[in-house]
This record gives structure tokens, C-alpha cells and sequence, in this order.
């Protein structure tokens, strides 16, 4: 079985920030649809987080993985959640991109290398 070098509560963390942001945000306030979808490429797991919902302001898109940026209204987001998430992915060895167009839908796309020896399930 291959593995990835993550954690699994940390993957929870990453799940519990892209998803809601995308699906209970303002992101899809409207109704949209959500696709996730996992694959893998090389030696890395990826997983995608795609919406039809807002997109993200292009002049935002810099700024998504800042510490304490977010275009919330006061008292509804501290901002911390991208910014964790950057974190964690990068701390094991993964990347995440986003592609987003205003109107469009966004996509969230992260990697995690493979673990090199056998994880014990």
C-alpha cells in the first residue's frame, strides 16, 4: 500500500480549511458544485479541490497563504486558515497551488510525496 508522509490528523486540518472555505464560505454562497478528486503523478498523491463557485480577485491571489489576510467580514474569519494549511503541506514535503478566475470557480491542487518505506496501517 503507498502512503503518504503526512500525518493523518494534519491531512484532516488541511481538509477541514480548503473544503469548508470553498463549499460553507462566501465561495459558493450561491450554490455551486464541488469536485475532489485524487490521483497520482510520479511519486506523489495528489489531491484536487475544485469549485463553480466566486473565484478568488486575482489581486488576492498573492496574498491567500499570508498570515491574518482574509476578505471576511469582522468576527467571521481570523484568516489563519490558508496560511496553517500552506504550512503543513510544505512541512511534508508537499506543494499547493491555486488557479482561480473571478466568476469562474476555484482550484485548490496539492501534492504529498510518497512515504519511501511501508507505513504500518
Amino acid at each position: 500500500m503507498l502512503a503518504v508522509r503526512i500525518p493523518e490528523v494534519e491531512l484532516e486540518r488541511v481538509a477541514v480549511v480548503v473544503v469548508p472555505d470553498l463549499v460553507g464560505g462566501d465561495a459558493m454562497d450561491g450554490g455551486g458544485i464541488l469536485i475532489l478528486k485524487t490521483s497520482s503523478a510520479g511519486d506523489s498523491a495528489c489531491i484536487e479541490v475544485k469549485d463553480t463557485g466566486q473565484g478568488i480577485a486575482s489581486d488576492h491571489l498573492s496574498r491567500i497563504y499570508d498570515p491574518f489576510f482574509t476578505t471576511k467580514m469582522a468576527k467571521k474569519g481570523t484568516g489563519l486558515g490558508l496560511s496553517v494549511t500552506y504550512g503543513i503541506v510544505r512541512e511534508h514535503g508537499g506543494s499547493i497551488e491555486v488557479q482561480s478566475e473571478p466568476g469562474a470557480g476555484t482550484l485548490f491542487h496539492l501534492e504529498f510525496p510518497f512515504a519511501r518505506k511501508p507505513v504500518n496501517a
